[in-house]
């Protein structure tokens, strides 16, 4: 009877049980896909495989390499393998420093322990002391405030320490090292300015370590050149205590490293092609350039093979991308991010439509969750995938934030996410001998493959407007 008297009703009650039962069987079909994906990386992954060619067969991977180069051809290689639609390389120069012999650091004429031997490391693109290094006496600061307010009388000729530790109450370890990082990045340039002749900083780790970090350093037009180590935490409390007791101490700092010539290298990329909105990009990716000291496990091996992961796992399973989905192995991102500004810059050029890129530089640690930088509606769109993603511990995603690589997307409009996992190990092996195959778990780092391509297979699905 109802219907007589209303006779559009029926077609709206039709209309609103169809959007009913199609959105349930969109999300039912969304979790059931989710769930395939995790069971692909956790019972047949590659990606710890990939991981142990990567550290134990190439290892060290800093740009301009031999590793580098060796790291380029693996990539490809493998991406070819797994039968990726398209796999090529992206030409970028890229700067070249060399280390050269191990470095030496050392107290002098400590009234308390006499010589005393430290661990040092030269920080990444430093000029070297020469095979006559430097002797100097120390002045202790921890910010370039102090710094200033010393100015070029008390600093003149002396070696600078900064030793500005990372805060350990902060809960979040990448806001710990973004409160201490600019003593190592500026630390030469600041010091240089008041006549310093050279640098100590205290590594960028958060726990008392017998090893030192090295790190990217820069230097400033009109500035003069000088050379920067980084110190052990353990020994920069070492420096610092025998300081306060005698300030007639002098310390030693050998190092041998050059910078050279700018040299070729690659991104590699590899894509499957999508279907109704192939012109539509979706980018995830590591950086494959490593720091000298270990193997780039953590930073950044694991991103790059879940990166891989990610695209194998779609093959495998025969899924059919709406869009098209790449994994981009970006080079140079520890010492000029040449990769990812190369990158973005022939995606403007080409006229390519990313919709949005993810980055997983972090470590290959535990899934928390994403950081995001978009507009308010596309956050929403994915905040409200908790819902979907939460049962396999992706909980947080409530932080800004991208990736270096994928950062010079940002004015093209592109949505930045980074893959965020539990940070608290990370700073234990940023930079250092430590960053080896055997810091990374298995689980953790084919949990993580599985929770980017979990959040990849949504946005292809549904996209972000």
């Amino acid at each position: 009877m109802i219907f007589k008297l209303f006779p559009y009703m029926k077609y709206t009650t039709l209309f609103l049980l169809l959007f009913v039962l199609t959105a349930g069987f969109s999300q039912s079909s969304d979790e059931s896909t989710i769930r395939k994906i995790y069971d692909k990386a956790l019972s047949e992954g590659k990606s710890y495989a990939m991981l142990d060619y990567l550290c134990n067969k190439i290892g060290a991977r800093l740009s301009g390499s031999p590793g580098a180069a060796a790291a380029v051809e693996w990539s490809r290689h493998t991406m070819e393998d797994f039968g990726f639609d398209s796999v090529w390389l992206q030409p970028v120069m890229v700067p070249h420093w060399v280390r050269g012999q191990a470095e030496i650091g050392r107290i002098l004429n400590s009234k308390k322990m006499g010589t005393v031997d430290v661990a040092v490391c030269a920080l990444g693109g430093s000029v070297g002391t020469g095979p006559e290094g430097i002797s100097a006496g120390v002045i202790e600061v921890k910010s370039f405030e102090e710094l200033a307010q010393l100015g070029q009388k008390h600093v003149q000729g002396k070696l600078v320490f900064f030793n500005r530790p990372m805060d350990p109450n902060q809960l979040q370890t990448f806001a710990a090292y973004g409160g201490a990082v600019n003593q190592r990045g500026s630390g030469a340039v600041e010091a240089a300015k008041y006549g310093a002749a050279g640098v100590i900083v205290r590594s960028m780790g958060i726990n008392p370590e017998s090893y030192p970090h090295t790190g990217g350093m820069r230097y400033a037009t009109g500035v003069p050149m000088i050379p920067a180590i980084a110190i052990s935490t353990q020994h920069a409390d070492l420096l610092s205590r025998l300081l306060k007791e005698d300030k007639g101490i002098t310390f030693y700092m050998e190092t041998h490293c050059q910078i050279l010539d700018d040299a070729p290298s690659f991104n590699v990329i590899g894509e499957i092609k999508g279907g109704e909105f192939s012109n539509e990009i979706i980018a995830i990716g590591g950086h494959l350039d490593s720091w000298d000291l270990g193997q780039g496990a953590h930073d950044d091996g694991a991103g790059c093979v879940q990166s891989i992961e990610i695209l194998r796992i779609f093959k495998t399973m025969g899924y059919k991308p709406k869009r098209t989905i790449r994994a981009v192995m970006f080079m140079n991102e520890e010492n000029g991010l040449r990769g990812g500004q190369k990158y973005a810059e022939l995606a403007l050029k080409n006229g390519e439509k990313h919709i949005a890129a993810m980055e997983s530089d972090r470590g290959g640690f535990t899934p928390r969750g994403f950081t995001i930088s978009a507009p308010d509606p596309v956050r929403k769109k994915i905040q409200g995938w908790k819902g979907i993603l939460e049962p396999y511990g992706l909980s947080d995603f409530s932080s800004e934030g991208g990736g270096a690589d994928i950062g010079p997307l940002a004015p093209q409009g592109v949505t930045l996410i980074g893959y965020l996992p539990d940070s608290q190990r990370y700073f234990n092996y940023h930079h250092t001998a430590e960053d080896t195959f055997d810091k990374v778990d298995k689980r953790e780092l084919e949990l993580g493959s599985a929770s980017m391509a979990a959040l990849v297979y949504l946005i292809d699905q549904h996209g972000l407007k």
